[in-house]
């Protein structure tokens, strides 16, 4: 066990409904609690057993109203450690994870991952390297990244804006503006199931008017809207 002075990581993931997959983030986690660090699972009011799996294998399972964002911030208020690290249930992690955490915080304040995305089609290797370059380039880290941020300069800037939709970048926008983010070449890899399931291309698509539309003054509640 970590005592008071030694590094500690949070580990943060909302969930809602995510049966079908936090176990798996769970389990390559489990070096990481094995080392000290903290597991938080925030749910927004499962209707499945993602509380239940949760419950076996994370330090704390938190009840929540539903909201990505509201969740997360809920979770960090709880958050023991000195690194918060902000996680999609869907998520898998190298198991080197809690020592790349460490070596980066180190060198700065908040960063991200590179990401790789699940799925076989060739088409995911172009988003996935453009997600990242598009990242290094603006400054600006996804959900999708496993965003990571010292918990003083998170609560200093009020967490994550409870917006239903693009709180990952407001949040980004935030932080960028005190200092850029550490950009880590190491990759989390993330479902491509939304990408399968909308069909590649039109999803691309849609993310990228969003976003467009966000930078422009676009209203979060009619983005989420959109975006369901």
């Amino acid at each position: 066990m970590n005592t008071e002075d030694e590094f500690r990581i949070s580990v943060i993931i909302p969930t809602l409904n995510e049966a079908g997959s936090i176990a798996a983030i769970l389990t390559d986690l489990k070096p990481l609690r094995e080392a000290g660090h903290e597991v938080i699972v925030v749910d927004g009011g499962s209707n499945d057993t993602t509380t239940g799996l949760a419950s076996r294998f994370a330090d704390r399972v938190i009840q929540s109203s539903a909201g990505r964002a509201t969740q997360m911030n809920r979770g960090a208020a709880a958050a023991s450690g000195e690194l918060l690290w902000f996680l999609h249930a869907d998520t898998r992690v190298p198991a080197e994870a809690a020592n790349i955490l460490q070596q980066a915080a180190a060198e700065g304040d908040w960063g991200r991952f590179d990401v790789r995305l699940s799925g076989k089609h060739p088409l995911f290797r172009l988003v996935e390297e453009m997600m990242c370059l598009r990242s290094r380039l603006t400054g600006i880290a996804t959900g999708d990244q496993g965003i990571f941020v010292r918990q003083q300069l998170f609560r200093r800037t009020g967490g994550f804006p409870e917006i239903p939709l693009m709180e990952d970048i407001a949040l980004s926008k935030i932080l960028r503006s005190i200092q850029r983010p550490l950009c880590l070449r190491q990759r989390l890899e993330t479902s491509s199931r939304r990408w399968e399931e909308r069909g590649i291309v039109r999803t691309i698509l849609l993310m990228w008017r969003l976003r467009l539309a966000y930078f422009f003054g676009a209203d979060p509640v009619e983005l989420a809207r959109r975006y369901a």
